[in-house]
């Protein structure tokens, strides 16, 4: 996936990002760090066609999948990967209504157009690499956050996603449980899972990912390996960001 100038304005002459230019290869894992406000989300959110550009292109697969104004093969191209770009959000958004297993299993069905037999023996597996195949008859409000959020990965997965991307998965989470769902997410790396993970865990960011990108002010101010990033930043700002963080 690569991003080319890619700018996006919520209210005009003042954009959240400045020309962006990116790219994340397959089986890379990169962290998107940085302030509050930065745009981390907001880019993220045009990477999974969920925001229309205010300029720039997004490319997948070598297509163009997303423009200032997308004419008909932009809009055949984003509709036709859309299910290989996987997001897990903040929030988890699961149903309510429905229980674990129908939570993982409704995409298949209504997307994909599987039969429910078809559709639970892809989200058995996922829910039991997730430790959560005991809970797929319970309905979300009975499961810990980090429950709801471990079923909401399994859901991304369900799909086949190649590339998943994270919004903050762990921010609204209680401390105790946050490491459940980062386990699952180291596993993924592991396995070669192309990842693109807005987080504050620098620890995950540090051990896990194969490149730090730290963004400030709408833009990318640094792009490096771990190593580098964290042992000695390029710049003032993220040394100051750093620091802050006693990191």
């Amino acid at each position: 996936m690569a991003a080319h100038q890619v700018m996006k304005a919520f209210v005009e002459h003042k954009p959240v990002l400045k020309g962006i230019d990116f790219t994340v290869a397959p089986g890379e894992v990169v962290s998107l760090i940085g302030p509050s406000g930065s745009g981390k989300t907001t880019f993220l959110r045009c990477l999974a066609m969920l925001e229309t550009l205010s300029g720039g292109e997004i490319h997948f697969k070598g297509q163009c999948v997303a423009t200032a104004k997308p004419d008909k093969t932009v809009i055949r191209a984003a509709q036709a990967i859309r299910a290989d770009v996987g997001m897990v959000f903040q929030q988890f958004n699961l149903w309510p209504h429905l229980k674990v297993i129908d939570n993982v299993t409704e995409a298949l069905i209504r997307v994909r157009g599987m039969s429910r037999s078809q559709a639970v023996a892809i989200a058995e597996p996922l829910l039991d690499k997730v430790g959560l195949l005991n809970k797929r008859d319970d309905y979300p409000k009975r499961l810990s956050g980090g429950q709801q959020q471990r079923v909401a990965i399994a859901r991304a997965l369900a799909m086949a996603p190649q590339i998943l991307l994270f919004d903050e998965p762990t921010s609204a989470l209680d401390p105790e449980v946050r490491q459940e769902v980062l386990l699952v997410m180291r596993a993924l790396a592991e396995e070669g899972m192309t990842m693109l993970v807005v987080t504050h865990e620098m620890s995950f960011a540090r051990d896990v990912c194969s490149r730090v990108v730290f963004m400030d002010g709408g833009q990318v101010v640094e792009d490096a390996h771990p190593d580098a990033f964290f042992a000695a930043p390029a710049t003032e700002r993220a040394r100051k960001f750093l620091n802050q963080l006693s990191i």
